[in-house]
């Protein structure tokens, strides 16, 4: 099973070679995504994708700490890039996804 980094990787690789690929990821992420992938997407998650340039960097931040493991899993309707072994590594590390 792939790991989280490697799936995104994957999916850049794919998009970086592929500009119809590209487009559809860029267009409807979503749709790109499950037909890529083989996979349904919970409705109730959102994906967005951007497109880094020259002078625009991206930054990702983890969800606000505040929320319940009940509250996050209300928001991704159970839907996780992690896997529950790389859950469990990260509460051990304090992070709380």
């Amino acid at each position: 099973m792939e790991t989280p980094n490697e799936m995104r990787a994957k999916i850049a690789d794919k998009a970086a070679g592929d500009a119809d690929f590209r487009a559809r990821l860029l267009g409807d992420p979503k749709g790109a995504l499950e037909r890529e992938l083989g996979v349904a997407i919970p409705a109730s998650l959102s994906i967005e994708v951007h497109e880094e340039s020259a002078g625009t960097a991206h930054l990702v931040l983890p969800p606000d700490s505040k929320l319940s493991e009940g509250d996050l899993r209300s928001v991704t309707a159970g839907f996780s890039i992690f896997t529950p072994a790389e859950r469990e590594g990260l509460r051990e590390a304090g992070l709380n996804w």
